[in-house]
This record gives C-alpha cells, sequence and structure tokens, in this order.
C-alpha cells in the first residue's frame, strides 16, 4: 500500500518549493521508508530546483538526509525498523568502481542520482494524485516527512548523536573531508589552500586541521566566514576581494606554492587562479561544480611542473564506512559540525533558500 506525506514539492524550474501532500510508492525488497528528523539544504539542491539540471519536475529533492527506519523492504539486512539512519547518494552496487570501493563513481550515478527521477528500472517513488512526481533524488528525496529511500543509500549511525547535527553529512560534509582525507592526503609541511568558506570548504578546513598539515589556507570574499575558518583550524586566511591570491599564497609558503588545493566555489577564473598557485607536484582537487560544459584554460607549460587537476563526487567515499567515523567525530567534538548549521522548521524551507542564497546560513538544515 501507498504511503501519504508531506513534502516540499518543486512545480517547475524557478518555482518556489511548495508543501504539498503525496504518496510513496510501497518500498520494493531494497528500500526502505524512514521517519525524517532533519536534512541538510544543499546548492546542488537549489540548482536543481533552478532548473539547471534536466531532472525531472514537478520534483521532490533533497538528498542530505536523516531519520529513523520505519519499514523495510524483504531483502534489506543493513537496518531494521528503529535504527538511526544518515542518507546519502546511491549506487548499483555491481559496476567495477562499486566494487572496487569508490560507489561515488559508479556507472550509473547520474541517472540513479542526480537527473533521473526514477528508480533504476524506470518506475516512479513518489506520485500525486495519481500522477508520477520526479523522486528518488539521491536515492531519498528527503524534502518530506516520510521518505523512500534506496537500502545503498541507507547508512546506520550512533542512535546517541542529534540527527539533526548530523544530516550534512550525506552530501557535503564527506565532500570536503574527502577532498582532503582521500585526495590530498597531507603530509607534515603541506600547504593546504581552501578556495571558498562554505559548507564544503569549511568541512574541508576542518579535514585538514586533523591532517599533518602545516599550512592551512582559507580563501574568501566574507570576512565573517574568514574568521569562522580560522576558529575551525585555518592557520592563514586571504580576502579574495582584497589581496591578489597568487601573492598571498607565495607569501605564506616562501614562493613553494601549494601542496594541495580545494576549489569549492565553481568559478572557472578562481580555479585558473588556483592551478597557477600550485607547488610543483602540487594537486587542486575540483569540487565546485559550474553549468554544464563549462570548460577552463590551463597553461599546458605551466602543468609540466608535476601538478595535477583531479575532479571529485562526494568525497570519493564509501558512505558506509566514512559516514560512521564522520559521525563519531562529531560525537567526539573533533568535527564541531554545529559552528555550520543553522536550523529551520520544514515549513519554512523558502526562508532557509533566500538565507542561503544571501549568505545568512552556511549550512541550512530543516527539522521535522
Amino acid at each position: 500500500m501507498s504511503l501519504t506525506t508531506r513534502a516540499a514539492v518543486v512545480e517547475s524550474g524557478g518555482a518556489p518549493f511548495t508543501l504539498s501532500d503525496v504518496e510513496l510508492d510501497e518500498p520494493g525488497p531494497h528500500e526502505a521508508v524512514v521517519r525524517m528528523v532533519a536534512t541538510g539544504l544543499c546548492h546542488t539542491d537549489l540548482g536543481v530546483a533552478g532548473g539547471g539540471l534536466p531532472f525531472p519536475l514537478p520534483g521532490v529533492l533533497g538528498h542530505e538526509g536523516a531519520g529513523v527506519v520505519e519499514t523495510v523492504g524483504s531483502a534489506v539486512t543493513g537496518v531494521a525498523p528503529g535504527d538511526h539512519v544518515v542518507l546519502s547518494f546511491t549506487s548499483c552496487g555491481d559496476c567495477r568502481n562499486c566494487r572496487g570501493g569508490h560507489p561515488a563513481y559508479c556507472a550509473g550515478w547520474l541517472p540513479l542520482n542526480l537527473i533521473g527521477g526514477r528508480r533504476a528500472d524506470g518506475t516512479s517513488t513518489i506520485s500525486r494524485d495519481g500522477e508520477p512526481l520526479g523522486g528518488h533524488f539521491f536515492g531519498q528525496s528527503s524534502f518530506a516527512e516520510r521518505a523512500l529511500v534506496d537500502e545503498r543509500s541507507l547508512v546506520k549511525v550512533d542512535p546517541e548523536v542529534p540527527l539533526e547535527s548530523i544530516a550534512p553529512l550525506g552530501c557535503g560534509v564527506q565532500t570536503g573531508v574527502g577532498a582532503v582525507w582521500n585526495v590530498l592526503k597531507p603530509v607534515t609541511g603541506s600547504t593546504i589552500v581552501v578556495l571558498g568558506a562554505g559548507a564544503v570548504g569549511l568541512s574541508a578546513v576542518m579535514a585538514a586541521a586533523l591532517t599533518p598539515a602545516t599550512n592551512i589556507v582559507a580563501v574568501d570574499r566574507v570576512g565573517e566566514r574568514l574568521s569562522l575558518a580560522k576558529e575551525l583550524g585555518a592557520t592563514h586566511t586571504v580576502h579574495a576581494g582584497e589581496a591578489d591570491l597568487g601573492e598571498a599564497l607565495a607569501e605564506i609558503t616562501g614562493g613553494q606554492g601549494a601542496d594541495g588545493i580545494v576549489e569549492t566555489t565553481g568559478n572557472v577564473a578562481v580555479l585558473r587562479q588556483g592551478v597557477d598557485a600550485l607547488a610543483a607536484r602540487g594537486t587542486l582537487v575540483i569540487v565546485g561544480a559550474p553549468a554544464f560544459g563549462t570548460e577552463v584554460a590551463l597553461d599546458v607549460n605551466g602543468m609540466l611542473g608535476g601538478k595535477q587537476v583531479v575532479g571529485l563526487t562526494l568525497g570519493d567515499a564509501e558512505t558506509q564506512t566514512f559516514i560512521p567515523a564522520l559521525v563519531r567525530l562529531v560525537k567526539e567534538g573533533r568535527l564541531p559540525l554545529h559552528r555550520l548549521i543553522s536550523t529551520y522548521p520544514f515549513a519554512d524551507i523558502d526562508q532557509a533558500v533566500r538565507d542561503m542564497g544571501a549568505g545568512k546560513a552556511i549550512k541550512p538544515v530543516l527539522t521535522f
């Protein structure tokens, strides 16, 4: 039997979120119904809601959910009713990258998570008045009081940790942390630079502070965010509106350049500046995503010093091990994620969107 729940529906590209009653399909063998407790709001949600990606609308978005399992499908073994879960992206589980521990690079990642709006078999998970809606967003569509969640999106977590404090782990936080831990892997003496001090960038700063990196540099145009970055572990800050990035990094590093850079802004001009500021054998990780088809020019000869530019999806994380580790760090106070979070009642989702767009909220979390 289907289940009626309240959801925030985007009717068309550029339209606001509107609360509406929708019907969830009956859970399949590898699905579960989760009562949402909290869900983060991410720039990816806003990009899709704005019509920037070919996700089928009307639809239900949301991909940083956290809640309590209510029912499970017949083949679900990893969680049971009553378990606390963080929801993350889904994947097929069978392709080479999934089997190799890199599900963020699943062969079916785009249709399963970002643009498909349906299960892999083409069936709909959400409908309204008998008409299918776009759903299955990151295997969850968590902008709803209850979500029908793909088994591979479910991560069981410590029930002693408040769910509203860890909902963002499913996307933004694990992306920033994974950029540092899984790609850059700083060693003693390293200089790590984070371009953009939003939720992903500040997560990268916190992650770098838990490594042997000697210099951790946060770059942004908002002074308040740079101050927060210092409190979260940055050893240096650069105000992009007041200083030349290359000159500032040259001064900080004694002319050597940065060993690792995390680019979170999605601005290709900033990306190019970052590549130019790399040290020999340095690596820049592309996290920020501009519009599809965007290109950037690089100085080819400048790359010959062993520089690398690496694209990244969701921190290249294996969620079943990575997210519980982050939960433990939050619980122990070593990953002070609460410093980024502003909470809003679910009904105030449009206010959360406005505050995020205006820079008033770093990581809005909707609560139910």
